[in-house]
């Protein structure tokens, strides 16, 4: 009975985290979208920061990134991303999952983006969340976001992100819904292999979080990224090789209570560039 007690305690943990959105957010997540303000070093991954980023993509590419969050299988977090370019505007899918048998959330999520003339890029992505808790509780909802990025010089890149403005009630009576986030963000292509961002993150119910990185490709097969968030004081960092249209990531972010978040990224690139 005790042990029962505990695990719907815990439960309910889980199901409040879900609120606070750890779907959009894992702890390293920052390090996938990090170049969604970037026009030099894109990848099919970069929309997952802002959809908009999707209407530059000129290769048609898959993302698959795996976080152990703080070194616990029941907190795994999982990715997968495809960006694929064509004349009507470019499209994309994400899917999302996080947890174990016992509590698990999961997106899949629809994004389409083109370019409005040469300085302003907009995209929109429709999402299916859901998190289940066998044998207790089931809900699921539907919500959007979108996003604007201008293209102010070559080198600088600024926009803005909202994710559920409108709600996002999740079950059969309506007493939980996913929080609400609006997102300004800026990246500067100091060269063709160094970019820095910087972001600004308002989410529901939740102090402003500060999210700024940096990338460099140090040879033309490998490179290193790295960033913190303010708001948990948490460091990211990683470093990728890539050969041909293949790449691989090793990633990892610490929290200074939690601990360690090691990751994982595949990237692949196929077709011709657009």
């Amino acid at each position: 009975m005790r042990g029962l007690i505990t695990f719907t305690l815990l439960c309910f943990c889980m199901v409040n985290s879900s609120i606070a959105q750890s779907l959009r957010y894992s702890i390293a997540l920052p390090y996938t979208g990090l170049t969604a303000y970037s026009t030099q070093q894109k990848d099919p991954l970069s929309f997952t920061g802002n959809q908009a980023a999707l209407a530059n993509t000129k290769q048609a590419g898959i993302g698959l990134y795996g976080e152990r969050r703080f070194l616990l299988a029941a907190t795994s977090y999982y990715t997968l991303a495809t960006a694929i370019p064509s004349k009507l505007g470019n499209f994309g899918v994400q899917l999302n999952y996080s947890g174990f048998k016992n509590f698990n959330e999961n997106k899949v999520g629809l994004a389409y983006a083109r370019s409005l003339g040469n300085k302003v890029d907009v995209g929109v992505q429709f999402n299916y969340y859901g998190y289940r808790i066998p044998g207790y509780n089931n809900a699921s909802t539907i919500n959007f976001e979108a996003g604007v990025i201008m293209h102010f010089t070559d080198k600088l890149n600024g926009g803005f992100h909202v994710y559920n403005p409108v709600g996002g009630k999740l079950g059969k009576t309506g007493d939980e819904k996913l929080a609400s986030a609006y997102k300004i963000g800026l990246g500067y292509d100091a060269s063709e292999n160094f970019f820095i961002s910087g972001e600004i993150v308002k989410e529901e119910d939740k102090s402003v979080n500060v999210i700024a990185g940096v990338q460099y490709q140090f040879a033309r097969q490998f490179f290193a990224r790295g960033g913190f968030l303010s708001e948990s004081t948490t460091a990211f960092f990683g470093v990728g090789a890539g050969w041909k249209n293949l790449r691989v990531d090793i990633a990892a972010s610490y929290h200074p209570q939690l601990g360690l978040s090691p990751g994982i990224l595949f990237i692949s690139n196929f077709g011709d560039k657009k």
